[in-house]
């Protein structure tokens, strides 16, 4: 080849850099996200949504399901921030979503939604517009913890960003019961979780733009714009935009595919270890819930540092009152911690943990009726919370009658099952952080980024960002990072190696 002809190559991959998309140019495909303030009308349907997730949690906020739908049937998207848009049909009819990790369903209303006030709040999607529309019609159904969405499988091509996925399965919603949806600023949800946890066993959105060669490198990554004023941030398809971060990223294995789980250390308040995941914990990383949920113990002492509004539990003094000296004395005498509760009677050890011995309140009765007869026991939960706090203090060297008094303290703090606490937003400066350990690496949250102002002035009210859920063994204890936590760091999902990656969001 000569000079001339050498030089015209050149020439022509310029101009052919110069006129495609930046982000085509990366070989990135960029979804822009707008980020909503949380409001007054999503924290009411928050507060109706409670009796739902009371029941699936069996009264004591304990799941005891080990199935793959299970943190699917607990999920509330009405704190929910960050959205983008995406197209169904050619031509393309927009949808706005949330780009949930914690799921891996794509759906939207359908047209065909006569009965749901809700669907007429949002756009819904009209088959009979669409030349690319195939049917389907296998029925569909997902219960979330705020509401459920129930309807049928279709066919049709899906737009991301520049990005056209054709023959996606997606459910068109026909019902969307209760007020969850209808006060929802989100018209659907598309899924970016492992197939093994999808609905009917539909291949996720994610995996055809994989198959059908849509991106180059199998990762896709998330930027929060935590920022107020700015722009909501960014989902990227086909790896991750060094502007979004800095330094490097921390990447830790996903230990069981359906969400993207791996395994998390200890975790610390102020600095000092709380002790509970000391040994290990699981940990999803979930952009579909807006706060980070974690076992009820840590929770509760976390509240306890920021002085989040709790609920008082009798169960929890009465084991401190009647029980905690011996309780004390066991773990003085190096008793297996898990063990305690089954010694001193409460609870029964069946080899691994201790498990509820049948004790039930009047209360624990009632809830039972209330709960469809699904039960657990306040008192053997009470006790292996306070075995946990004990393990804390003794670690630090308190006397037994300081560590009395501060259990009895955390009694005052338990968090309302998967419910929000209200703190005083004038005493911000005075919270600690709160760290997690991945990967060996500490990642700290400053009380600005995990507490979450409603409103604006004098009239503001600060909510905790950290909600109780417990989810016992195999499953759990299992922390679910959300927005709270991705806000403060990137994060990467990498479905070629199978990781989970964080850096500081820039």
């Amino acid at each position: 080849m000569g000079t001339r002809s050498i030089a015209l190559v050149l020439l022509a991959a310029v101009l052919l850099q110069t006129l495609l998309p930046a982000s085509a140019a990366e070989g990135l495909v960029r979804v822009a996200l707008k980020k909503q303030p949380v409001d007054q009308n999503s924290r009411v349907a928050e507060r109706l949504s409670a009796e739902e997730r009371q029941r699936l949690l069996g009264g004591a906020n304990s799941l005891g399901s080990s199935g793959e739908g299970d943190i699917i049937a607990l999920k509330n998207y009405m704190n929910a921030q960050y959205f983008g848009e995406i197209g169904v049909g050619t031509p393309a009819q927009k949808f706005t979503v949330i780009f949930d990790t914690g799921s891996s369903n794509l759906w939207v209303p359908s047209a065909k939604c006569y009965f749901s006030i809700a669907c007429y709040f949002h756009s819904r999607y009209k088959s009979g517009q669409s030349s690319t529309y195939k049917k389907n019609g296998k029925p569909a159904d997902i219960h979330y913890g705020t509401g459920s969405i129930a309807g049928f499988f279709s066919e049709d091509s899906v737009t991301l960003g520049d990005l056209v996925v054709k023959d996606q399965e997606f459910i068109e919603a026909t019902k969307e019961p209760g007020l969850t949806f209808m006060v929802a600023k989100f018209d659907g949800i598309l899924g970016l979780g492992f197939q093994e946890i999808s609905v009917g066993n539909a291949v996720p959105v994610w995996y055809n733009m994989i198959k059908q060669g849509l991106i180059s490198d199998p990762v896709f990554s998330f930027w929060f714009n935590r920022h107020a004023g700015e722009e909501g941030g960014e989902l990227v398809f086909g790896g991750m935009d060094p502007n979004h971060y800095k330094g490097n990223h921390t990447y830790v294995p996903v230990t069981q595919k359906g969400y993207w789980q791996f395994n998390m250390g200890d975790v610390l308040v102020d600095g000092k270890s709380t002790g509970f995941c000391a040994g290990g914990c699981a940990a999803i990383a979930d952009s579909g819930t807006s706060l980070l949920a974690g076992p009820t113990a840590i929770i509760t002492e976390i509240n306890e540092k920021i002085g989040a509004a709790g609920v008082v539990s009798q169960e929890c003094k009465t084991v401190v009152s009647q029980y905690g000296q011996q309780i004390l004395d066991l773990l003085l005498a190096e008793t297996q911690p898990a063990k305690v509760c089954s010694q001193v009677g409460l609870c029964t050890f069946d080899g691994i943990h201790g498990v509820s011995a049948g004790i039930r309140s009047v209360v624990d009765d009632e809830a039972g009726k209330s709960n469809g007869g699904l039960r657990s026991d306040p008192m053997c939960n009470a006790c292996e919370m306070a075995v946990v706090w004990m393990q804390n203090q003794l670690a630090q060297n308190k006397t037994k009658e300081l560590i009395l008094n501060y259990i009895n303290q955390l009694c005052d703090r338990l968090p309302s099952p998967m419910g929000e606490s209200s703190v005083d937003c004038a005493s911000l400066k005075s919270m600690p952080d709160i760290a997690f350990t991945i990967g060996g690496k500490k990642f700290s949250l400053k009380p600005e980024q995990y507490i979450l102002k409603v409103g604006e002035g004098p009239a503001a009210q600060c909510i905790s960002g950290f909600t109780a859920m417990d989810i016992p063994p195999p499953r759990g204890p299992l922390w679910i990072l959300g927005d709270v936590f991705m806000g403060a760091y990137h994060t990467v999902f990498d479905y070629d190696k199978l990781r989970v990656g964080f850096a500081e969001s820039a």
